[in-house]
């Protein structure tokens, strides 16, 4: 097994480089630790949720660099990054990973602003006369 794993990792228009080495479970993200960056429990959750599937919690740092979108859209990135390393570590935890939705990149992005209307699908009001 390697000693350092890297993998990349999108959601919307966040993107995430992820390198996991063997320790005692330290997340950072962009130099900080990730409870201070992200803020909110959820994400942390989402974070951690492919070690959680695989049971491998709190035997891997993982060191991020993220870039764009919200910090939702990072944290998903940063998860699909953390699953593609894990994949990457030992091709048997990829049936658990892709079971639970692991390994797909969400492919909803933000619909076009469409000519002639309010917002992406709400038009104007009607006006009758």
């Amino acid at each position: 097994m390697q000693t350092t794993l890297f993998a990349v990792g999108s959601r919307k228009t966040a993107t995430a480089k992820v390198w996991l080495t063997l320790g005692s479970g330290e997340i950072k993200i962009n130099n900080r630790p990730a409870k201070d960056y992200l803020g909110r429990e959820d994400l942390l959750k989402l974070i951690n949720l492919p070690f959680k599937v695989v049971g491998l919690e709190n035997q891997y740092n993982v060191i991020a660099k993220v870039q764009g979108g919200g910090i939702s859209a990072q944290a998903g990135a940063i998860a699909l990054g953390i699953a593609r390393a894990l994949v990457l570590s030992n091709e048997e935890l990829r049936k658990p990973l892709k079971d639970a939705g692991l390994l797909k990149r969400d492919p909803r992005e933000k619909e076009r602003m469409k000519y002639g209307l309010a917002k992406r699908r709400k038009s104007f009001q009607w006006t009758k006369r």
